[in-house]
């Protein structure tokens, strides 16, 4: 995370199919669904589908923090217009919708993608 000031970032990981729609929440980086609704757009899918979050959620993240997550990713998803979007905010502070956008290439998941607001970068590494 870039330093900031202020409270820790809710960042959420979701799968984006190739019309540009939710498809899947992969991952919420908090843990406090009173603060849900400040990422706005993913708020509105959550608020639809209702889908579990359970096994997806962990820790917020403050100003320059790290954090590590494990993503479940269809290899059927791979080459075919689906991205990873990150979203990302903080109390009482600018949402950003789409803090880093990775599109899901087999290319593009090995470089770093630099973020637009509260994310500094994020590095994905495929596990075996």
């Amino acid at each position: 995370m870039n330093a900031y000031e202020g409270e820790k970032a809710y960042v959420v990981i979701s799968l984006i199919n190739p019309s540009g729609a939710y498809e899947k929440t992969l991952a919420v980086l908090g843990s406090d669904k009173q603060w849900y609704n400040t990422i706005k757009e993913w708020y509105k899918f959550q608020n639809k589908t209702k889908e579990k979050l359970n096994a997806v959620t962990g820790a917020s993240v403050g100003g320059g923090d790290r954090a590590m997550r494990t993503l479940d990713i269809d290899e059927s998803k791979f080459n075919k217009g689906y991205k990873l979007r990150f979203e990302s905010a903080v109390e009482e502070q600018k949402y950003h919708t789409a803090d880093v956008e990775i599109p899901l290439t087999k290319e593009a998941i090995t470089e770093k993608a630099n973020g637009k607001g509260y994310i500094k970068l994020v590095k994905l590494n495929k596990i075996q």
